[in-house]
């Protein structure tokens, strides 16, 4: 099968497009301070942005089977590199610049959350991804699966030359994402507005990566045990803020900015700040909730928007942007720790970024 990327970005225009594009919906939504601020966090990182696109527009070039052309499909088609820049940033606050070992853990942490990606699709049946065709649409499921197996391979690979605390620490990262998205498997098809299980869940999924990130630059960087400690901490913080984040946009995303389709976690049936705490304040909406799980997707179109609307209406989406709020306004305090500079001024814009994404 042909690749259909048959004109892959540049290495400069993925890392043109993604901070201004960040800027520019930051002044749509009032935010021109956060928008000013991420224009000169591209400027700060623009080199080493260039060199990282150019590593991974080389991801798999190597390689002419189907799966390989699933993974390059998706690194081609760049999310906000959120991920990497922790990386970039953190070793940046021990006076480290982007070396190659530096590079390497940045678009190891990328493949990884590409890796999942590209298995998330497969088990959600996801049909868009970044605003186009998600990857199993193009090349099938078995292809994508096999692509993101070919991403977490070449991911373990660019660390080897980290200190043996990074790379084994990856390990561990991708084994608690693997049991967390089993653990999300498991829960697939009923509702029970289990707050413990969401949170397993979250901390496995999304939270053990940021940490990842920012730990491994600061290892690179040779930062203290308790500087490294608090980069954990605040990892975990912006994990779960994304999630939290991610969340809310299911339910009042438009799609056309998203890239995703309406309600994805609502259809699927997973379990989502918004819809548990909806469900324990409107009477009845738990069981409706559980229907619809057990629906496994069949879900019409006028009842979603229905049950939406009650969601909104009780305050939930309001009140898990506050939880989200509140994981950010603990990370922003321990960023203060940390030593003084460029670097952590940007690791707080990457923080209100965060906070304020609306995709």
């Amino acid at each position: 099968m042909r690749d259909p990327i048959a004109t892959p970005l540049s290495h400069g225009a993925a890392t043109a497009g993604v901070m201004p594009a960040l800027a520019a919906a930051s002044r749509r939504q009032g935010l021109d301070d956060l928008a000013t601020r991420l224009l000169s966090l591209r400027a700060l990182l623009a080199e080493d942005l260039q060199a990282l696109e150019g590593l991974l527009a080389d991801v798999g070039q190597h390689g002419a089977d189907v799966a390989w052309a699933a993974g390059r499909y998706l690194v081609a088609r760049p999310g906000k590199r959120a991920r990497p820049i922790c990386v970039l940033l953190a070793a940046r606050l021990g006076g480290r610049g982007a070396d190659q070992a530096v590079l390497d853990c940045a678009a190891a942490v990328e493949l990884v959350h590409a890796a999942t990606l590209l298995h998330d699709d497969v088990l959600d049946l996801g049909e868009e991804r970044r605003g186009a065709p998600s990857a199993r649409m193009v090349y099938g499921n078995a292809a994508s699966v096999l692509g993101g197996d070919h991403l977490l391979v070449d991911a373990l690979r660019r660390v080897r030359s980290a200190p043996l605390a990074v790379q084994h620490a990856l390990v561990d990262v991708i084994a608690r994402m693997v049991e967390a998205e089993a653990q999300q498997l498991e829960r697939r098809g009923r509702f029970d507005g289990d707050r413990a299980a969401y949170l397993q869940v979250i901390a496995g999924k999304t939270a053990v990566l940021f940490r990842w990130a920012l730990q491994a630059g600061g290892a690179l960087a040779e930062l203290s045990d308790q500087d490294l400690d608090r980069l954990g901490r605040i990892g975990d913080g912006l994990g779960a803020a994304f999630q939290l984040v991610d969340d809310v946009i299911d339910l009042e995303g438009d799609p056309a900015v998203t890239g995703k389709s309406a309600y994805a976690d609502l259809r699927e049936g997973k379990l989502t700040w918004p819809l548990i705490l909806a469900s324990e304040r409107v009477p009845g909406l738990r069981e409706r909730l559980a229907a619809f799980a057990a629906a496994a997707g069949e879900v019409d179109d006028l009842a979603a928007v229905r049950l939406v609307r009650e969601v909104r209406d009780c305050g939930a989406l309001a009140d898990t942007r506050a939880e989200a709020a509140a994981r950010t306004d603990a990370a922003r305090a321990l960023l203060a720790e940390l030593p003084a500079g460029a670097a952590r001024d940007a690791l707080s814009t990457v923080i209100d970024t965060i906070l304020a994404r609306a995709r």
